[in-house]
C-alpha cells in the first residue's frame, strides 16, 4: 500500500481494525497502536469525554468529511420529526459519495470522493459533482462507460458486499437507492448516540 493510503490508515491501527473494511488495511496485519509500544502495551483508557470524542472521529473519518460538515447534518438531523441519531446516520449514508462506495462503484470511500468531483458519476442521467449531494429513493446513480473505461471496469470488477436497500446492475455499472437504509443496516461500527451526546453536551 503507497505511503499516502497507510497515512489514511493510520487510524485504523489505532482502533484495531479497518474503518472501511479493506482487507489491505495495516490494521488487519497489525491491529494495535503503531510505535514501539504498541503490540504490547495496553490500550489507555479513555475518558467519558475521550470515548465520545473517538466515536465522533470515526463516524468523521468514515465519511471522509470535515468538523463543519458534519455539525451541519447534526444540526439538520436535530430538525423535525424523527430520531435525531437515525436521521443523522441516514443523511451521511445517502450522500452521494457514501452510496457510490457503498454500491462498489469506487474502491473505497477516498475514490468515491474523487469519481464524484472529476465528474464520471451520473445521477438519473445528469453529472452530478457534489459528494454532497442528497440521493433520494428510486434515484440511479452510474458511470459513463464510454467516457470513463476506467472507472467503469473498477466498478465491474468489484466484490463489495451489497446492502439491502441499494440495487446495483454490476454490468451497466449502475445502483439504485432503493429506500432510505434503517440503522442496523448502515455497515458501519460506531456508537451514534455518542456522536449525538457529543454534540449536545
Amino acid at each position: 500500500m503507497p505511503e499516502k493510503g497507510r497515512a489514511k490508515h493510520k487510524f485504523c491501527r489505532r482502533l484495531g481494525y479497518c474503518l472501511w473494511d479493506n482487507p489491505k488495511c495495516p490494521s488487519v496485519r497489525r491491529p494495535y497502536p503503531a510505535g514501539q509500544h504498541g503490540k504490547t502495551g495496553k490500550r489507555k483508557k479513555l475518558s467519558t469525554y475521550g470515548e465520545l470524542m473517538l466515536e465522533k472521529q470515526k463516524l468523521k473519518r468514515h465519511y471522509c468529511i470535515t468538523e463543519a460538515q458534519l455539525v451541519i447534518a447534526y444540526q439538520k438531523a436535530k430538525k423535525g420529526e424523527g430520531k435525531t441519531h437515525e436521521k443523522l446516520f441516514s443523511a451521511l449514508e445517502t450522500r452521494l459519495d457514501s452510496v457510490v462506495f457503498r454500491s462498489g462503484l469506487s474502491a473505497s470511500m477516498h475514490a468515491a470522493k474523487q469519481v464524484v468531483n472529476h465528474r464520471h458519476i451520473l445521477v438519473d442521467g445528469k453529472i452530478v459533482d457534489r459528494g454532497s449531494y442528497a440521493l433520494k429513493p428510486g434515484q440511479v446513480i452510474s458511470i459513463n462507460a464510454e467516457k470513463s473505461p476506467s472507472v467503469a471496469e473498477i466498478a465491474k470488477n468489484s466484490n463489495r458486499t451489497i446492502p439491502s436497500y441499494l440495487e446495483v446492475d454490476r454490468e451497466q455499472v449502475k445502483a439504485s437507492l432503493l429506500r432510505v437504509p434503517e440503522i442496523g443496516e448502515i455497515p458501519l461500527q460506531v456508537e451514534i448516540m455518542s456522536v449525538i451526546e457529543f454534540y449536545a453536551r
